[in-house]
């Protein structure tokens, strides 16, 4: 091993090898499909970089020590090996190889576990430890041998990939969006480009999204906050064939680099919204990360959300912080003229950010010293401690079963097995709801359905299956005596959404809604009411942005805050959201309650229960169709909402108005 500085000493063999481990440990190896891995070509790496820069690479190979000094000089923070050509090849293979996996069907989605990185790298040098741009090349050679027109690039990792940038900042064909620690230019690489202001260029403006971090610290919320408000609604407008991720995990908490405090659990968070977008097709490059535990228990959190697992509880206090919003607000202003999204929204650039009134500890510019003084080998330990226990905390044992229904006709058709439930018998309803609701129980037809409700709703409160789907014929009377039942079982806190026409049957107890129950109502009929301590939105036209505006600027949000152990969502007559739209709603809602959802639909529409179905057993969700412009109305109907509720709601203070 040559090592010629002490910043080689945290880009080590150990963060593949470590991850790998973890990922056997949790046994997530064995139901993973093994792509094998192979050398990029010398054509596909010149897709993106120049012939000058392959050749230099190519001649280090036979280099001795002086001369790979020599090298290295000409470029920041990298450092040759004889080896580190073939690897960088093998990164470049490896990574196309699963982008043919996904693009030709033979796996929905993966993880590339590589090194060296390669976000950084630019057409022309090497850069940060990075020699090939992998996910650039992915990019390029997806567009070329599948004729893709719309490609999504989100980089996680802690420091600016600006090598991407600079390879598609005049291509509209690519969004590229980037979040990193940026300290107003302090921190790594400290260029003014890597600002919310960055838009991109000629043809490609709008397409470069830069959100800066300008403090440490950054925690769940934030990360969150980032998505709802920003990249998501982008990202669907956007409408993207293929979605490729630079997952770096520097982002993560315990880390030296970049001393944020997101811990692994977000990270199935992020990766469970993008498997939404682009008929699940999600390729995860390995970018940085260089705390080993925070590293190995991050990809692992992403690779089981991957494979369809129920995603774990968000910890932390779901409030982003100011500068958090701050850095949100001014990215959303600096792309209002290039998004329909935004058209209607109210944005306007923060100049005083809170940040510029501290003084702010000026970072080393050398991406990876900066961690010998600030993150001490004690304070290492600590966080390894810390996430023993927090991993043991958040993770539970998965449901055998993933979704339960009474219904054999759609266990029938449904391509991914359905568990049948035996429906109760009439003597049991009559005792479990014969202290409330008696009226409801006289007519045989609604027994029934109550049957097929409670037989369901009890195999999800045991937690023996993820969640279930219901037909009812009185939709709203079996949620009624669904919540009253759930909330007797202990469940303390429950998010029922209802779409279309139903009404809210009062319980008979005074005030048991009050503090267990947030409803969201999504319905037929234009106007917004607030019932109790819920809300209830109603949308008239549910097309297009009026439903991202609603879902992702406002449920989401709300419903992340709220962290409900259970969510209830009941589908009835009159709506105008189409059956893509519910199943999207479905599917983005099972992020929250340990993916604990209970569906109870009143229309019994074949079409709509398979879709419904295959979004509860995590089959892709279908393809929301051509995206609609905001309606003005609709728009400033959902931003009085988010003014008169942030301050209880705290995850909706990043758009609107600030009142922190």
């Amino acid at each position: 091993l040559l090592i010629f500085s002490p910043v080689c000493d945290i880009e080590v063999p150990e963060r593949l090898s470590s991850s790998y481990e973890q990922l056997k440990r949790y046994q997530l190896v064995e139901r993973c499909v093994h792509v094998p891995a192979r050398e990029g070509s010398e054509e596909e790496i010149l897709l993106v970089h120049s012939s000058e820069h392959l050749e230099v690479a190519k001649s280090t190979q036979t280099m001795n020590e002086e001369e790979l000094k020599r090298v290295s000089g000409n470029y920041d923070a990298f450092f040759f090996h004889p080896n580190t050509y073939r690897c960088a090849r093998l990164a470049v293979g490896a990574t196309l190889q699963l982008v043919d996996a996904v693009m030709s069907g033979e796996v929905c989605n993966g993880m590339a576990l590589v090194r060296p990185p390669g976000h950084h790298s630019q057409r022309n040098a090497a850069n940060g430890f990075c020699l090939f741009n992998n996910v650039a090349i992915a990019a390029e050679y997806a567009k070329l041998k599948y004729g893709l027109q719309r490609i999504l690039i989100v980089d996680w990792d802690v420091h600016h990939g600006q090598g991407t940038q600079y390879i598609f900042e005049e291509d509209p064909s690519v969004l590229y969006f980037s979040w990193h620690r940026y300290e107003h230019q302090e921190f790594w690489p400290s260029l003014r480009e890597s600002d919310y202001d960055a838009v991109g260029l000629g043809k490609g403006e709008g397409f470069n999204i830069n959100l800066p971090w300008n403090k440490v610290g950054m925690g769940n919320s934030d990360y969150l906050a980032a998505f709802f408000h920003v990249l998501l609604p982008m990202s669907f407008e956007f409408d993207p064939e293929l979605v490729i991720v630079s997952s770096g995990y520097d982002s993560g908490i315990g880390d030296p680099e970049g001393q944020m405090n997101a811990t692994p659990e977000v990270f199935a968070h992020l990766t469970h919204f993008l498997m939404q977008l682009a008929n699940g097709k999600l390729c995860v490059i390995l970018e940085g990360g260089y705390h080993l535990k925070s590293l190995s228990e991050s990809v692992c959190m992403t690779v089981k959300t991957l494979l369809g697992d129920p995603v774990p509880q968000i910890t932390g206090e779901m409030a982003p912080c100011l500068s958090a919003v701050e850095s949100i607000q001014n990215v959303r202003a600096a792309h209002k003229p290039y998004w329909k999204w935004l058209m209607y929204e109210d944005t306007s650039f923060l100049q005083n950010l809170s940040t510029k009134s501290h003084l702010l500890k000026t970072a080393n510019p050398n991406p990876s010293t900066e961690h010998e003084s600030k993150i001490t080998n004690n304070e290492t330990v600590k966080v390894e401690r810390f996430l023993e226990l927090h991993m043991k905390n958040i993770l539970f044992p998965v449901p055998p079963i993933k979704t339960a229904t009474t219904s054999k006709g759609l266990a029938h058709l449904l391509p991914v097995p359905v568990h049948l439930v035996k429906e109760m018998d009439k003597n049991e309803i009559k005792a479990l709801v014969s202290d409330f609701y008696t009226d409801l129980v006289k007519e045989d037809r609604t027994l029934l359905s109550l049957g097929s409700t409670l037989a369901i709703l009890d195999k999800i409160l045991k937690k023996e299956v993820c969640n279930g789907i219901a037909e009812s014929p009185t939709a709203a009377v079996s949620v009624a005596v669904a919540l009253r039942h759930s909330v007797c079982f202990g469940f303390q806190r429950v998010l029922c959404v209802f779409v279309g026409d139903m009404q809210i049957i009062p319980n008979t107890e005074d005030g048991f809604w009050k503090f267990t129950i947030l409803f969201c109502i999504i319905s037929g009929n234009l106007g917004f009411t607030f019932v109790l301590n819920s809300f209830s939105l109603l949308l008239q036209d549910a097309e297009g942005n009026d439903f991202f505006s609603a879902v992702l600027g406002f449920i989401l949000p709300v419903a992340y805050s709220y962290q409900p152990n259970l969510t209830v969502i009941a589908v009835g007559p009159n709506r105008s959201l189409g059956i893509s739209g519910i199943s999207l709603l479905f599917a983005l809602l099972q992020g929250l309650a340990e993916s604990r959802i209970f569906a109870v639909i009143e229309d019994t529409e074949i079409n709509l229960m398979q879709s419904v179905a295959k979004a509860l057993v995590s089959a892709s969700t279908p393809h929301f169709g051509v995206y609609v412009p905001p309606t003005q109305e609709k728009v400033n109907k959902i931003k009085i909402l988010r003014d008169q509720f942030q301050q209880e709601w705290k995850m909706l203070q990043c758009s609107g108005k600030l009142s922190i």
